[in-house]
């Protein structure tokens, strides 16, 4: 039941080349030199004429660092080479903000103090300027982030997903595919799970990136989340904002389903959930590290559904979302990912940071 109990945890910039201003027959190597562009050391890239500057840059490099939680001092070529994919993370970035902005889709302000606020429940003012403090992030950047992480998702529901149309000719098709899926040879159990750990280096990967710090901080947040539980506030939301588990924050914690057999590879977690009705929760229960068998957090389990053994038939509502959810899914994955490479094809980008590298590397 490993998938139940632990925790888990680029695109290419666009590069034009000016033949106004290079020699056809040069185009390539000029370009690669820089065709001595006199720009502000400061600025590392432009966006349509937008600057990226180096401060920018610094911080989300280090941020970048302290997940990838390098045991030392990378080297040189290292560092440039994370600083580039860095980089090219923000132009992406930038590009996506123009397009939504064109399209009156920029987050609002109120939308943003929203969040903010939400991200704010489970904290004093003093908890929650000391997790500022920690990350090294000013309230400042949060609303940054949460902007921009809204707007990204606006842009998006609006140019994709309220396209995509999945029909039941579609489903049908999918199912005969892959009927054989769908007979269960044991009974499933379709779970959620918001998770807290205590391990301060383990990155959130939630929407609020709200992580505890310790098993004292884990434990006031599991249980000011099931507080809000019990007051009726939706499972998925909170999962989606404050869970730690990255795999599942994002789908509002849903685990999918977990076979009984597994599930009674931890009698504690079995005897809680088989006592449940369907859109029930548990109660907070221990996390335990599946390599050291300790203590590692803490979880509140969600049964979504309870299905028994035998062939599931076309005809049955919960397939029948399964198959719909699961293709809107995967449409909804290739079309963002052709998209984001549309936008970077019509945007002009300037690499002024990839450039100086190339030019110091060859001389």
């Amino acid at each position: 039941m490993r998938n139940v109990l632990t925790a888990t945890g680029n695109g290419t910039s666009i590069r034009r080349w000016s033949r106004a201003s290079c020699p056809v027959a040069l185009v390539v190597i000029t370009a690669l030199a820089g065709c001595n562009h006199t720009n502000n050391a400061d600025v590392m890239a432009t966006v349509n004429g937008k600057a990226i500057m180096k401060t920018e840059l610094d911080k989300a490099y280090q941020v970048q660092l302290g997940d990838a939680q390098q045991p030392q001092k990378p080297t040189r070529e290292q560092a440039d080479s994370l600083r580039l994919n860095v980089l090219r993370q923000l132009i992406d970035e930038e590009i996506v903000e123009q397009r939504a902005a064109k399209m009156n889709l920029t987050a609002a302000n109120e939308e943003v103090d929203a969040k903010v606020t939400e991200m704010k429940a489970p904290y004093t003012e003093d908890q929650f300027n000391e997790k500022l403090k920690a990350s090294n992030h000013t309230l400042d950047d949060v609303k940054h982030d949460i902007r921009r992480s809204l707007t990204f998702n606006k842009l998006l529901s609006k140019e994709i997903d309220s396209k995509i149309n999945v029909t039941d000719t579609d489903v049908a098709t999918y199912y005969n595919a892959h009927k054989s899926e769908y007979n269960l040879i044991e009974t499933q159990f379709h779970l959620a799970q918001i998770q807290v750990t205590s391990v301060p280096s383990n990155q959130p990967g939630n929407l609020q990136n709200s992580k505890a710090m310790n098993d004292a901080d884990a434990k006031k947040k599991i249980q000011a989340l099931k507080n809000r539980l019990e007051s009726g506030e939706d499972f998925a939301t909170l999962a989606m904002n404050f869970s730690e588990r990255p795999d599942t924050s994002s789908s509002g914690g849903d685990i999918g389903f977990v076979s009984e057999s597994q599930m009674k590879a931890d009698p504690m977690i079995f005897n809680a959930i088989t006592k449940l009705k369907p859109g029930q929760i548990t109660e907070i229960l221990p996390l335990i590290d599946a390599q050291t068998r300790k203590p590692g957090g803490y979880a509140i389990y969600k049964l979504i559904s309870r299905e028994p053994a035998g062939q599931r038939e076309l005809s049955d509502p919960p397939v029948q979302q399964s198959i719909r959810q699961q293709l809107r899914e995967g449409r909804s994955q290739l079309l963002k990912s052709a998209y984001l490479e549309i936008l970077r094809d019509q945007a002009k980008v300037q690499n002024f940071y990839a450039e100086q590298i190339f030019k110091n590397e060859t001389h």
